[in-house]
Formats: C-alpha cells, sequence, structure tokens
C-alpha cells in the first residue's frame, strides 16, 4: 500500500478559469493583430506549455506557417516570436483577475487533502509576473497551494519537462515520485507528470481540452455532454494518463483507491 504524499495541480483550466480561457482571448487578439486569425483547434493544442513556446509551436503549424509566409513572404524568426509574445504577455496580464475564480469543488476537496495530511503543488505555463496575479486572486477567492513553480524557476524548460514537478517536490519534502499525483486539463500536463514518473490524472469538465465555458456545459443534452467526456477522455488516455476524473469531487475517492491499490 502506497501513501499519497503530495497533490500537484496545474492551474487555468484545471483550479481556476472554468475551460482555460484567459489565454485562449489574449492568444487570439495576438494572431489577429499580425494578420492570421487562428482556429480554437490551433489555440488549444499546445495548451499548458510555456507561453513562448506557444506561440513559437502555433506560428509552425502547417496552416498558421503558411499564412505567415503568404503575408510576410519570409520564415518565421526569433525576434517575431518576441514581438508576438510581448503583445500576448500585455493582453494577457491586463485580463487575468477576471480569470482566477476557483472552478467548482476546488476549493473543499483541498480542504479535506490537508486534513489527511496531503501537501498542495502546483506548476503552470503562466511565468511569475502572470502568477503574482493569479495567485493573488485565487488566494482572495479560497484557494492557494503550499507551493507553486513557472517554467521560469527551471531555466524556462516548462512542460512537458518535469523540472517544475520536481521543485515542488523538492519544497515540500516528498520522498519519491511514486508518492506524487499530478493533475492538469492539457496533454502538456499529461505528459510532464508522465514525464517526472508521478501518476497522472486529467480532470474533464473546465478543462483546456473540453473548450466550453460552464454555461455552455450546462447546456449540453446528456447524449451531448457524455461523448464530450468520452472524446476527451481518451485525449488524456491517449497522452498517457494513468487515471481521468470528471471534476474534483472525484479526487479524494480516486486517491483512497490509490493509496489502496484498489485500482
Amino acid at each position: 500500500m502506497r501513501k499519497i504524499e503530495a497533490v500537484i495541480f496545474d492551474w487555468a483550466g484545471t483550479t481556476v478559469d472554468y475551460g482555460c480561457f484567459a489565454p485562449v482571448q489574449a492568444f487570439v487578439e495576438v494572431f489577429k493583430h499580425f494578420g492570421i486569425e487562428p482556429t480554437m483547434q490551433e489555440v488549444r493544442e499546445p495548451m499548458g506549455m510555456l507561453k513562448r513556446d506557444h506561440i513559437r509551436t502555433m506560428l509552425f503549424m502547417d496552416r498558421i506557417h503558411g499564412l505567415w509566409l503568404e503575408k510576410y513572404g519570409r520564415e518565421v524568426t526569433e525576434e517575431d516570436v518576441d514581438s508576438l509574445y510581448e503583445l500576448f504577455e500585455e493582453k494577457l496580464l491586463s485580463i487575468l483577475d477576471r480569470f482566477s475564480d476557483p472552478k467548482p469543488y476546488v476549493t473543499g476537496t483541498v480542504d479535506r487533502l490537508r486534513e489527511m495530511g496531503i501537501k498542495i503543488g502546483s506548476t503552470t505555463g503562466y511565468t511569475d509576473e502572470m502568477m503574482a496575479i493569479v495567485t493573488k486572486e485565487a488566494k482572495k477567492a479560497g484557494y492557494e497551494p503550499d507551493a507553486w513553480f513557472s517554467p521560469n524557476a527551471v531555466g524556462n524548460a516548462g512542460r512537458p519537462y518535469p523540472y517544475m514537478i520536481f521543485k515542488n517536490m523538492e519544497t515540500l519534502k516528498i520522498s519519491r515520485v511514486q508518492n506524487v499525483i499530478k493533475v492538469g486539463d492539457t496533454v502538456s500536463d499529461i505528459k510532464e507528470g508522465k514525464n517526472a514518473g508521478v501518476i497522472s490524472v486529467g480532470v474533464l469538465e473546465g478543462s483546456s481540452e473540453m473548450a466550453l465555458t460552464e454555461e455552455e456545459y450546462n447546456r449540453l443534452s446528456g447524449t451531448e455532454r457524455e461523448a464530450l467526456l468520452e472524446k476527451v477522455t481518451k485525449i488524456f488516455k491517449d497522452a498517457g494518463a494513468d487515471y481521468v476524473i470528471r471534476n474534483f469531487s472525484e479526487l479524494e475517492s480516486l486517491l483512497g483507491a490509490i493509496e489502496q491499490d484498489n485500482i
């Protein structure tokens, strides 16, 4: 029987910002400013990565890259990445305070995990400057992890590299990776957990992969909802997720089952 010592959460789309809409809005506006209108699939596919890497990844997607060559008549440079990122950062910082409310069941679940002696860590694709806003607003609303690390803390080697998880483990004094659970809402989160050797869990409702507001999700018919849950579950499982939960209300029972080796 194992003892779970820590759960390490992602932020946007996992613990706050239902549907992960703050970065999506900023990415769309930035690419439009440069004359390219990205699809929602293109915007969300790299979600969870360091935001500069996210922009670079989008710029080299086949369709966007073709549009860039057509519009500018030359290859993408690092200076272009810098230009897009600077505008993205400006736009995101201006709206982040409005996208930092905890998702359903988060605060209550975290309280119960702490009562069980479990430490709460976190990783993110946001920078330290962005996190200064998010952590402040989330704390006001009742959510504050014991530790958080952005890619800035690990030489900008963000997801899918495992180093932010290891920083959490070091700070929280966790004995071994087998006693850690990573919970996230993107493929990058799942890969981060797998690369760190911890238990990797995907959360469905309010995830970036699901890409719906809470109101849109609640308006779905039962059949539509189950089909979407099944689709996103497959995305997480294909990425290597050990387990998938519908929302945070299922996390405590999952931890109990893992500790008892019942699943």
